[in-house]
């Protein structure tokens, strides 16, 4: 019998004006400047949003004054094989006990209760990777991170122990994912990011694949 197709799924976030950002960050805009109905000879727009708008990656230039900009990161950790896997703990600091299965791919996606709350409102209870589960990621091989969460810290932090705890361990970042219809299982990922020379982060277009 023929090999069933694969299923491309998306897990990014729209991004629309009523998207909700990190309190204080600058609100997503698409502006026309040019319009084919007022005899332009194409439609142009202007877009305005945060790198950190939706679903996207930090850099370690985000909370690291000297950390490594976006446009000399390896690509590796945001393509390859990645494994959904729910969460219930509802709020707070996550340990290794709190996963539900064997890590078994180097990139790991967690699917929380921030999948399921309304776009437009900024999500403040969280969970969160402690500097516990972060050296437990390390030694599972893990090379990346992916959270439906805005953060991967309390929304409160200042000293972001989660997000360094990740880089001291070598894994990378990605937030704001949407998984609300992934079941748990295994996937292809692939969520680039934009070459931004000097860029902390950048927003991208996070993609699974069925394997099966």
């Amino acid at each position: 019998m023929p090999k069933p197709a694969s299923i491309i799924l998306d897990i990014s976030r729209t991004l629309d004006p009523t998207i909700a950002v990190w309190p204080g960050d600058t609100p997503f805009s698409l502006t026309p400047t040019l319009s084919m109905q007022t005899g332009s000879s194409v439609n142009l727009t202007t877009l305005t949003l945060s790198a950190h708008t939706g679903t996207h990656i930090d850099a370690p230039k985000h909370y690291q004054p000297d950390g490594q900009t976006i446009e000399t990161l390896e690509l590796v950790p945001y393509w390859g094989l990645a494994q959904v896997m729910r969460v219930t703990k509802d709020a707070g600091e996550l340990t290794p006990d709190d996963l539900p299965d064997v890590i078994r791919a180097p990139r790991l996606l967690l699917h929380t209760n921030s999948s399921a709350r309304v776009g437009s409102v900024f999500d403040s209870e969280i969970v969160f990777p402690g500097e516990a589960f972060a050296a437990f990621l390390g030694t599972q091989g893990v090379v990346l991170l992916g959270t439906d969460a805005p953060s991967m810290d309390d929304v409160n932090s200042k000293a972001l122990p989660g997000h360094h705890a990740l880089l001291a361990n070598g894994v990378s970042i990605l937030e704001g994912l949407q998984l609300s219809d992934v079941p748990d299982g295994l996937y292809e990922l692939v969520a680039l990011p934009l070459k931004i020379l000097g860029g902390d982060g950048s927003p991208v277009r996070a993609a699974l694949r069925t394997l099966e």
